[in-house]
């Protein structure tokens, strides 16, 4: 435990309940955060920014406008844990449990989530430009009217979902099983599909941008619409009519 995290922060740390406004920033909290508190841990306006809360139990933790930029949370488990605004840009959740966690309206730009558990985990509103979910695990993970930019999702499982609002801008997609999703109001420009399964899929609410002629079988099994379908044969010359 760093001297700088007082006797005060350091009982409530291990009691549990509410810690308002604490400057917790660089702070390594992985010794004071390794058991579970009586009673879940409620942390309210705090700065978290880099750090260390690799392993630690935060079952049903709650975290309420939060900075937690750059904070270490690898193999942290936070099955059950509230985000709520706040950010935590460029952390690393990698190696942890973040089933059936909520996170709401939280800039998650470039954060890392290779090998954590993400079943039941429902991201909403978030901007996750550049999050890499490549080799995270479990089913049911949910997006809602999140900027996906860039982002590492290859091999996700979406399956059966509605897709409402997401940018998926150039993201990749290789292997991701797509089936039976439902797409409003989002964008797959620039997206890469390659060997993703879309059998079932409804893109008509998808801005599939210029998606290329070539690339064409990738959209294998899914229902696009006719302008969509027009704007890939117009590359060949054909002209569809009606």
């Amino acid at each position: 435990m760093s001297d700088a995290v007082g006797a005060a922060v350091a009982e409530r740390l291990a009691a549990g309940g509410e810690l308002l406004d604490a400057d917790l920033a660089g702070q390594d909290l992985s010794e004071l955060l390794a058991e579970p508190a009586p009673q879940p841990r409620v942390f309210r306006r705090c700065d978290l920014a880099e750090a260390d809360l690799s392993n630690a139990t935060l079952l049903s933790a709650t975290f309420e406008a939060c900075t937690l930029d750059g904070a270490n949370l690898r193999r942290a488990v936070l099955d059950g844990a509230t985000f709520t605004g706040g950010s935590a840009a460029r952390a690393d959740f990698s190696y942890g449990d973040v089933s059936d966690a909520t996170f709401d309206g939280v800039d998650l730009a470039n954060t890392a989530w290779r090998g954590t558990m993400i079943a039941g985990a429902a991201f909403t509103g978030c901007r996750l430009v550049g999050a890499r979910f490549d080799e995270s695990r479990g089913l049911g993970c949910t997006f809602r009217r999140c900027n996906l930019m860039l982002a590492g999702l290859h091999g996700i499982s979406l399956r059966g979902q509605e897709l409402d609002g997401l940018r998926l801008d150039d993201a990749v997609l290789s292997g991701a099983d797509l089936r039976d999703t439902v797409w409003t109001e989002s964008r797959l420009r620039g997206a890469l599909l390659r060997a993703a399964e879309l059998d079932g899929a409804d893109l008509r609410g998808a801005d599939l941008g210029d998606f290329s002629w070539q690339d064409a079988h990738l959209l294998s099994g899914a229902t696009i619409s006719p302008t969509q379908a027009a704007a890939i044969l117009g590359q060949l010359g054909i002209v569809v009519d009606g």
